[in-house]
């Protein structure tokens, strides 16, 4: 099996995105050890501080994001990061030739319970000047790599740089990732679907009217049983996805008016698109395409619906019908 520094040798990726790589692979490691040792090392639980979104930080959100800003403030190809737990961004170095944006720890809330959890991370050019928020609102075709580290019985790393998309496990005897599917495909057709059902009543009309199919199975318009998961860690369910197709979703809802979207741009939906559009697939808010959007803000919110082409095509059918009326809820 190849290593990690072997594929990227043969990939013919440059030294600096090279070196950026294996820190963010290197400091997973250690991250994993961390989630693996759990309530033996103190680091379950709550702290009393809430992030920028307003979501209560887990102890291991805190210790992630650090673990990730401490090692990336050491690699000079780095100019600066954007992190779901910071405020703001934060300048790293001068003359780096990338900027980082990261989810530490996505899933968090399933810690507690010893469930999935993982590290989502996207890797932009840095433009030359003055370092700024805007410097990082760039669309998601500009990535140069993005990828994201299962915590799991086993610890994963899918990664594209635009070549694909490959997943790494890490051999715990030698502390080494090592190349275990050269290139990941999703197929175009799945009977497979992830929503948080929870939130059913609070989605808009056409997202209300396709779930209410798939579960018709059968017996509904689309003649055909469908299976639902949801792991409640989006790195978990995208993994699912590239591994054997379905489509995931977190779709526009009401629930609360002045959030109508749940997960981020920059660091969630914009690398885990690049992933999926790498493996075959495809991603969508319902009305865009999640890699051309042109961000407004770092801590921007979209829709998310991606995974498998043919099914992500035919949920966006349901987007383009007129509904006058809103749903019975």
């Amino acid at each position: 099996m190849q290593t990690l520094a072997q594929n990227l040798t043969s990939q013919g990726i440059n030294a600096s995105l090279t070196q950026l790589i294996h820190t963010l692979a290197n400091t997973s490691k250690e991250i994993s050890h961390a989630v693996r040792h759990g309530a033996l090392a103190g680091v379950l639980g709550t702290t009393e501080q809430e992030n920028v979104q307003g979501e209560t930080q887990k102890k291991l959100d805190v210790i992630t994001n650090d673990m990730l800003k401490d090692a990336l403030d050491k690699d000079n190809t780095v100019r600066g990061l954007a992190s779901e737990e910071e405020d703001f961004i934060v300048e790293v170095g001068a003359k780096g030739d990338y900027l980082v944006c990261f989810d530490p720890l996505d899933g968090s809330s399933n810690i507690d319970i010893n469930s999935l959890v993982g590290t989502i991370f996207s890797i932009l050019p840095a433009p030359e000047g003055e370092l700024t928020e805007q410097s990082f609102l760039q669309a998601g075709r500009k990535q140069v790599a993005a990828g994201y580290v299962l915590y799991g019985p086993s610890t994963m790393l899918a990664l594209t740089t635009g070549q694909g998309v490959q997943l790494f496990t890490l051999n715990p005897e030698t502390n080494e990732y090592l190349l275990t599917t050269e290139a990941m495909s999703i197929s175009k057709d799945t009977a497979e679907f992830a929503i948080n059902m929870s939130n059913q009543r609070f989605w808009e009309a056409p997202m209300q009217t396709y779930i209410a199919d798939l579960l018709l199975g059968t017996i509904g318009p689309r003649e055909k049983a469908f299976n639902m998961r949801w792991i409640a860690a989006m790195v978990g369910d995208v993994h699912r996805v590239l591994s054997r197709g379905g489509i995931f979703t977190y779709p526009t809802d009401n629930k609360n008016p002045e959030k109508p979207y749940k997960l981020r741009l920059m660091y969630e939906a914009n690398p885990m698109a690049f992933l999926v559009e790498q493996a075959g697939g495809k991603a969508s808010t319902g009305y865009e395409t999640i890699m051309d959007i042109e961000p407004s803000e770092i801590h921007q919110r979209v829709a998310v619906i991606l995974g498998s082409a043919n099914e992500v095509d035919t949920c966006l059918e349901y987007h383009d019908i007129d509904y006058s009326e809103e749903p019975e809820v």
